[in-house]
């Protein structure tokens, strides 16, 4: 994965970012010697968060086959998430 710095983020801007997404998926922005953030193209966040949401639709079927679920009108729900 190609790293860039927040120092070269800042000198050469956007391209900086582009070079590194020509030569791999993603870029570690690296802050002070840390990596602190990753970039990737647009179409691959768009993959990533329905990858996401999949494994949610996985989780919320898991917790209905497994019973961890209840039923009540939304004025119950209402109530008891201010309580």
């Amino acid at each position: 994965m190609s790293v860039v710095t927040a120092n070269d983020l800042k000198t050469k801007g956007v391209s900086a970012l582009e070079v590194g997404l020509l030569e791999d998926e993603e870029v570690i922005i690296s802050v002070r010697g840390r990596n602190t953030y990753v970039v990737m193209g647009l179409h691959k966040y768009a993959k990533f968060r329905e990858y996401e949401l999949e494994i949610a639709l996985l989780e919320a079927r898991a917790d209905i086959e497994a019973g961890r679920y209840c039923e009540s009108s939304v004025n119950n729900h209402m109530q008891q998430i201010s309580d």
